[in-house]
């Protein structure tokens, strides 16, 4: 038993039930099979069974001494390798989960398979004991002796049956996690790369010069263990970069806990924070873990720090410098490990200058700050970041996405986007919608406000948004070759060109003959037209 409990296999397992019990002197052979499909057992697929769905038993070991000593026993083929459920003793035992004693098997050995084996091994008797464990048959154990078997060693066998039963049911339930475990960790990895190849930095999207500092200082940072201030307006991603530095630290494997102060009352500041206990203040009900306590060992994002009361500054800074805390109402000091990555959209110098933020706490948080930049000034990521939310908007709402054309973009890049990223998420998911039935992408921005006002440019230079005469025709010729590509060169019709543009035929074709592109797509037109 002590042996079996050691096993690291249910093979060795049952070898060594069967080989332990075939060491009595008594005993001419011992077999053991275990209820289970044919695709889960190694000799019924090595003979071609693999998709036989049918439950039954499948001899797993086996062990005995011959008289004639040339007689191999440990083989589990041949004829009663696989027992259906019901049939033979063997089958009865595992359907109706009770035991079978024949004291004298010489009285009556109808029920023999072979009988001259029984007579050239001069079997005695016949014991089977189901193995059962929480009501459930695993299997069975037959013992065949040279001598009868009384009531107490059927009795023992009883017992080592059972032993035998906890025994492959915990290594079984073992390799099923561990099974299980190995697949999580698979898919785990798998979906950490496909999220790699996909998102690229996390979802931070882009190619331009600014972004890519702001990358650089995140790769910096993200190792060490020093407290973060990630500054920007409302909307540019300020999340996204504490995921970033977080997911690239190395406290990765700890939990990123998210508290946005600017969303927290007042009265309920400290015990967010911190945690409380049982009957500290009205409503206390239990003791409840702050958000602190949450991430210790990871990290802790604290959004709109700015938002932080004065009456609470003072205990963040003691986190900050001696990583203790108290829960509200208790007098135990706890310790705490995590770091701090904060953000705020407000000039904290000029909050420190007003007095309605402390300046050694903001010190403290700015060990080391991130300035995210606006999208304004960041003019080269907006298309990418389009495309992005338009595949995005559209696998969520099962469409194809809709086209971006030359004048989307040119209208994109001339907004100013106050609201930065999540305004041209928003603005994306909500043209997205409108175009379900047009196909035509409608981006309803404010005529006024948002426009960029001015470009650092000589005065010498045209004003900001007026093109020359030769970019306004380059443009317009990229433009209308697009909506040419995507309608295969088709010019007239519902799934023309000029509708895509918003143009009569005629027009267009007027167009194409200006700029010199009629005689390109005459031919493929009168093609596809017909």
């Amino acid at each position: 038993m002590l042996s079996i409990a050691q096993a690291q296999s249910i093979e060795i397992i049952c070898q060594q039930i069967v080989s332990g019990v075939a060491e009595a002197s008594d005993v001419a052979l011992v077999r053991l099979w275990l209820v289970t499909q044919a695709g889960q057992c190694n000799h019924c697929v090595s003979q071609g069974m693999r998709n036989d769905p049918t439950r039954a038993l499948h001899m797993v070991a086996s062990a005995g001494h011959s008289k004639s000593g040339d007689v191999d026993y440990s083989s589990v083929g041949g004829s009663s390798h696989r027992i259906g459920l019901g049939v033979r003793k063997i089958g009865k035992i595992a359907q109706t989960g009770e035991a079978m004693l024949i004291p004298d098997a010489s009285a009556d050995q109808s029920w023999v398979v072979d009988p001259e084996w029984f007579r050239r091994e001069e079997i005695q008797s016949f014991a089977g004991q189901p193995l059962i464990f929480r009501g459930e048959v695993l299997g069975v154990l037959a013992v065949f002796g040279r001598t009868k078997f009384s009531d107490d060693e059927n009795q023992w066998l009883r017992t080592f049956a059972d032993h035998a039963a906890v025994a492959i049911w915990n290594r079984r339930t073992i390799d099923e996690l561990a099974d299980l475990k190995a697949a999580l960790e698979s898919e785990n990895e798998y979906l950490h790369k496909e999220i790699k190849e996909v998102l690229h930095y996390g979802e931070i999207i882009g190619q331009s010069n600014t972004l890519k500092k702001v990358l650089q200082q995140v790769e910096l940072v993200a190792e060490t263990e020093a407290t973060v201030l990630i500054l920007g307006e409302s909307g540019t991603g300020k999340e996204l970069v504490a995921r970033a530095i977080h997911a690239r630290g190395n406290r990765r494997g700890h939990p990123l806990i998210k508290v946005n102060c600017g969303a927290i009352s007042d009265e309920l500041f400290e015990s967010e924070f911190f945690g409380h206990v049982k009957g500290s203040f009205t409503g206390a009900i239990k003791d409840r873990l702050g958000r602190f306590e949450l991430a210790n060992g990871g990290d802790i994002f604290l959004d709109e720090v700015g938002e932080i009361p004065l009456s609470l500054q003072a205990k963040l800074l003691r986190v900050l410098q001696e990583k203790q805390f108290e829960r509200v109402g208790d007098t135990r000091t706890r310790s705490l490990d995590v770091r701090i990555i904060a953000a705020t959209n407000r000039d904290l110098e000029k909050e420190v200058e007003a007095g309605r933020f402390r300046e050694d706490l903001y010190y403290r948080l700015s060990v080391f700050p991130i300035k995210v930049p606006p999208l304004r000034k960041r003019i080269e990521d907006i298309v990418p970041l389009a495309r992005h939310f338009l595949a995005k908007g559209a696998a969520r709402m099962k469409i194809d996405p809709p086209r971006l054309t030359q004048s989307d973009i040119l209208r994109l890049q001339e907004y100013e986007w106050p609201g930065n990223v999540r305004e041209l998420e928003n603005a994306i998911e909500r043209a997205t919608i409108l175009s379900k039935n047009s196909g035509v992408l409608d981006f309803s921005l404010p005529a006024q406000g948002g426009r960029i006002k001015s470009r650092s440019a000589p005065l010498s230079q045209p004003p900001a948004g007026v093109l020359k005469q030769s970019e306004l025709k380059s443009r317009e010729m990229e433009n209308i070759l697009a909506a040419l590509e995507a309608c295969h060169g088709r010019i007239f019709g519902g799934k023309g060109a000029a509708q895509m543009l918003g143009v009569p035929p005629t027009t267009l074709a007027s167009r194409l003959k200006a700029l010199g592109l009629k005689k390109t797509f005459r031919a493929a037109d009168a093609g596809l037209s017909g």
